[in-house]
C-alpha cells in the first residue's frame, strides 16, 4: 500500500537548524533544531540530539549494545567513519533489539488554576500497534521492501546494494516491555495551545534528568534501547516545541518522544502525531546510536533534513483501520555517501531530491 502525502494548512516550517551548547563534565550537550525564526517567543517543530563527544566510546565496556557496524566513506577527501546498528550487510543477518517502553504521568497545576494531565500509559497499545513494531507491506522507490517494521525498512533501503535487499538482513525491534507509568509532578512546567492542541510546555532538562534516573533504578539492560514516551507534551529549551530527542547516558542509548492526539481528529495535524517524532528518533539512533557520527553536514541526523516540509516531513500509513504519521528519512547520499548504494539511488525513503547537505544539519 502507497502512502499518501499528510495535508496540512500550516505554515511551511523551518528552513535552518540551530544548535545550543553546554558543556557537562565529557559530555556535550547540543539540542539541534530548526527554526522559522529567531525569536524564542515564536513556536516551531524542533527535534534535539545531545551528543556524547566522549572518545573511544567503543572501547567503553558499558556500551555492550547489540551489533553495530561501521560504514567508511570518501567525500571530497574527507573520511567518515559511521557506526550503525545491525549486522553489517556483506555477511547479512538479522539483529533484534530489545525495547523498553516507559510512559511518563505528568501533572502539573498553576497558582489558581486546573491540574493538568498527561498520562501517557493511556496510548502505549497505539504504539506498538503502529507499523514501528507491527509489519506493514512497505514500497519505496517502486520496489516491495516486505512485510516489515518501518525502521527495518528504513536501514535496508539505505543498504541495499551492500546487502540490505537480502532476506536475511533485518534490523528489527523486539515487542517493548512496557514499564508502569512514571509519575512526575511538575512545578516549572506551563499549559498552552501549540498546533491547535491544549498541552503541557516543560523544560527539556527536567525530563532529561529524570531519565537518567530511571534508567537507573530500572535497571534497564544495556543491550536493549529504553524508549520514553510523553503525551500531549513538548519539551522547551530557549523556545518550544521539542517533540523529541535522543542520547546516550552512561554508555546507554536511548531515546524520548511524545505522543500528540489531536482533539479533533485529522482535522487537525499537529506536530508529533502520534508516532511521527517515534520513527524520527529511532531512525537517528540506527544511524548513530551514540551520538558521535559525524558527516559532511555535521551531526548525524537523518530526520532533520525534512523538517522544513510543510507536512513535517510526515506520510499516512493505515495499518487495522488506524492511521499512522511516520515521517520521511534522509539516506547516505545525503550525507555525501556513494550513489549507488541506497535502493534506486534514493535520497530519503520517500523519493526527494536532495544535494549533500541541501538543508542544513
Amino acid at each position: 500500500m502507497a502512502p499518501t502525502p499528510i495535508q496540512n494548512s500550516m505554515e511551511t516550517v523551518l528552513t535552518r537548524f540551530t544548535r545550543v551548547a553546554a558543556l557537562l563534565a565529557t559530555t556535550a550537550f547540543t539540542f539541534a533544531a530548526v527554526a522559522a525564526q529567531a525569536a524564542d517567543k515564536i513556536k516551531r517543530p524542533m527535534f534535539a540530539v545531545i551528543p556524547h563527544l566522549a572518545p573511544n566510546l567503543k572501547a567503553n565496556p558499558q556500551n555492550t549494545f547489540p551489533g553495530t557496524w561501521v560504514y567508511s566513506y570518501t567525500y571530497k577527501s574527507g573520511k567518515y567513519n559511521e557506526t550503525w546498528i545491525g549486522a553489517n550487510p556483506s555477511s547479512p543477518a538479522t539483529e533484534t533489539v530489545p525495547i523498553y517502553l516507559i510512559p511518563f504521568d505528568l501533572t502539573y497545576k498553576p497558582s489558581g488554576g486546573k491540574k493538568f494531565t498527561a498520562n501517557a500509559a493511556k496510548i502505549t497499545s497505539n504504539i506498538i500497534a503502529s507499523p514501528i513494531f507491527s509489519t506493514y507491506d512497505f514500497n519505496f522507490g517502486k520496489t516491495d521492501i516486505g512485510t516489515t517494521q518501518y525502521e527495518d525498512a528504513f536501514a535496508k533501503v539505505n543498504v541495499w546494494s551492500i546487502g540490505g535487499s537480502s532476506s536475511n538482513y533485518h534490523v528489527l525491534l523486539a515487542a517493548p516491555t512496557v514499564e508502569k507509568a512514571q509519575k512526575l509532578k511538575l512545578t516549572n512546567a506551563s499549559v498552552d495551545n501549540d498546533f491547535g492542541v491544549q498541552v503541557l510546555e516543560v523544560p527539556l532538562g527536567t525530563i532529561d534528568s529524570e531519565i537518567h534516573k530511571l534508567i537507573t533504578s530500572l535497571k534497564i539492560p544495556s543491550n536493549s534501547l529504553p524508549v520514553f514516551v510523553t503525551t500531549q507534551t513538548y519539551l522547551t529549551s530557549g523556545g518550544c516545541c521539542i517533540g523529541g530527542y535522543h542520547s546516550v547516558y552512561n554508555g546507554q542509548p536511548y531515546a524520548m518522544f511524545t505522543f500528540i492526539v489531536p482533539p479533533n481528529g485529522d482535522k487537525t495535524i499537529p506536530f508529533s502525531d502520534d508516532v511521527s517524532a517515534l520513527s524520527h528518533e529511532l531512525s537517528e539512533w540506527i544511524d548513530d546510536p551514540y551520538t558521535s557520527n559525524n558527516s559532511p553536514c555535521g551531526i548525524y541526523e537523518v530526520g532533520d533534513p525534512l523538517e522544513r516540509n510543510a507536512n513535517y516531513g510526515d506520510f499516512n500509513y493505515t495499518l487495522g483501520g488506524v492511521t499512522y504519521h511516520l515521517q520521511d528519512e534522509a539516506l547516505l547520499p545525503y550525507f555525501g555517501g556513494p550513489t549507488g548504494v541506497t535502493l534506486g539511488n534514493l535520497d530519503t525513503l520517500q523519493g526527494e531530491s536532495l544535494a549533500v547537505c541541501q538543508n542544513g544539519s
